[in-house]
């Protein structure tokens, strides 16, 4: 085999080489340098940098125009209950900000590609931490980028900056106070007390031990929900009250309880409540063969085996137990009420 026929086998089967080549590296590639700098008109020309310089400000003034304008249809549209009056509300509020981010984001890019350096530069790779003197030229390199971006300089820009950002988060506080008045300590209590029968939910009716099958899962709330319910000015206080002592009812395999859930229960029936301790969502959701309760918001899922322990997704504090009876009748009812505060944790807690 020739020499030509040994170099084309590394190359693949069937290829040879061309009389005369050679498949040997180059020992150095010539650096093909950095293409010619094209300038931009604000470069050059005084004015033209002058005139991008207004419109990033006229950009801006426009951001902080839309931020006030989300505030004024927020507060000004009234709900009167109607769709119609909603959407409109709706719509002014979704144009408004979208006034708002978009001027904010076309004036900064805008900023980034008519007024700011746009000089190509070649950065070396280096060890992470460099010597005291590399260290010292990059805080020079910052601050010579600090320059260059004009704020110093450019005080019409910097100020309506300032502006923009400044107004843009105010309608956030809107949204969020918005959301109804702080819980404060009222998640400490509930409904439940000594002696409260447990009632099913929705149907009503109290439940017997004996009727509570292996691997069930029963929602149930306190028998005064129905006398609550019963008081006409009560309003939203029944809702409320539903939200924090809805509870969920399960019968473990005796071999699978703790001793706080003997203790706390009874014949392997444990009561938890049904609220997540992430953002309050309902856990519902029940796996027999692993005995995990499920949130379907965020996927927290909870151990009845570990007394309701979090065993995955972002909630950080098991399930409040509601200790359970039973009376003389066979029917289930607290023994007393929660000895923790219900709901999530991230509330301020009496």
């Amino acid at each position: 085999m020739s020499e030509i026929e040994r170099r084309g086998d590394a190359h693949g089967p069937g290829t040879a080489l061309a009389p005369g080549q050679s498949d040997a590296l180059p020992e150095k590639f010539e650096n093909p340098g950095l293409p010619a700098h094209r300038h931009r008109m604000g470069d050059t020309d005084p004015k033209a940098a002058k005139r991008a310089e207004r419109q990033v400000a006229t950009m801006l003034v426009l951001s902080m125009i839309g931020s006030v304008l989300i505030i004024v249809a927020y507060v000004g549209i009234q709900y009167d209950g109607s769709f119609e009056r909603i959407s409109l509300s709706t719509k002014a509020i979704g144009l408004a900000m979208f006034l708002s981010l978009f001027c904010l984001g076309i004036g900064a890019v805008h900023w980034a590609k008519t007024l700011m350096p746009d000089d190509e530069r070649i950065d070396y790779r280096h060890r992470q931490r460099g010597t005291e003197a590399e260290r010292a030229e990059a805080v020079a390199i910052l601050k010579e980028g600090a320059d260059e971006a004009g704020l110093g300089r450019r005080p019409l820009i910097r100020n309506t900056l300032i502006g923009a950002f400044a107004l843009f988060p105010i309608p956030a506080v809107f949204f969020f106070r918005d959301t109804g008045p702080l819980p404060g300590n009222k998640l400490s209590t509930t409904l439940w007390e000594e002696g409260m029968h447990l009632v099913k939910d929705p149907e009503g009716g109290r439940i017997r031990a004996a009727d509570v099958s292996l691997g069930s899962i029963v929602h149930v709330l306190p028998e005064a929900i129905g006398e609550l319910e019963e008081i006409e000015e009560a309003g939203s206080t029944v809702l409320n009250e539903k939200a924090k002592a809805a509870v969920v009812l399960i019968r473990l395999q005796e071999d699978r309880i703790t001793q706080k859930s003997a203790d706390w229960g009874v014949d392997g029936i444990v009561a938890y409540s049904k609220i997540c301790t992430h953002m309050g969502c309902p856990v519902a959701l029940y796996e027999q063969q692993t005995h995990h309760l499920l949130c379907p918001c965020h996927q927290s899922t909870f151990d009845l085996t570990q007394d309701c322990k979090v065993i995955f997704g972002p909630a950080k504090r098991p399930l409040p137990q509601l200790p359970i009876v039973v009376d003389d009748e066979g029917y289930l009812m607290a023994e007393r009420g929660f000895d923790e505060a219900v709901g999530p944790s991230f509330w301020e807690r009496g």
